[in-house]
């Protein structure tokens, strides 16, 4: 959920976590997959597994949504879904077993070991993507329907259609501007 969550929108313009190599990479390592290095080429397969993932999560989600955004390259086209499985199924058999580590004074499992490739963090990811897109939480995945937003979520509540407070907020604020516009005129 996380790597596909890295394309946002802010006031209508899409925003990209992970727009450069030094960005891919310190977004790895702050998520638990501490990558040796990032080039052009390993970013652009993140990024590639990341559009594979949110085109697998529209799929499930029944994404009806429009995003608001002139052009959205998060998603591949759509009904182009066994593309990106094929995708995910590529980076997935390669997950690395991961290790144990002392991290400030308590013992946590790692998925990949210090200085480990790209492929081994985007293995780990797509495994974990996997256990997502097949498990129960799949049937509870959501395409969150606030105004531009583009990012998905995981409904923890029968009634929750957004990703985030703001996010209900701002379609509860343009609900009540367009109900009041039409009163007024």
């Amino acid at each position: 959920m996380r790597l596909m969550n890295t394309v946002w929108s802010q006031r209508g313009v899409l925003r990209d976590d992970l727009a450069t190599p030094q960005e891919a990479l310190t977004w790895l390592r702050v998520n638990g997959l501490p990558t040796a290095s990032v080039n052009s080429a390993e970013r652009g397969a993140v990024v590639e597994l990341r559009t594979a993932l949110r085109t697998a999560a529209a799929h499930l989600a029944g994404e009806t949504r429009v995003s608001g955004l002139e052009a959205d390259p998060t998603v591949i086209a759509t009904g182009d879904v066994e593309a990106a499985l094929t995708v995910i199924n590529e980076c997935s058999p390669a997950a690395p077993a991961g290790h144990l580590a002392l991290v400030d004074g308590q013992v946590q499992w790692r998925n990949a070991a210090p200085g480990s490739t790209v492929e081994d963090a985007m293995a780990a990811i797509a495994t974990a993507a996997t256990a997502v897109l097949l498990g129960p939480d799949a049937a509870r995945l959501r395409a969150c329907h606030g105004p531009r937003c583009v990012l998905y979520f995981t409904q923890d509540h029968p009634r929750r259609q957004w990703c985030s407070s703001a996010c209900g907020n701002r379609a509860r604020a343009a609900r009540h501007y367009r109900r009041h516009q039409g009163s007024a005129s």
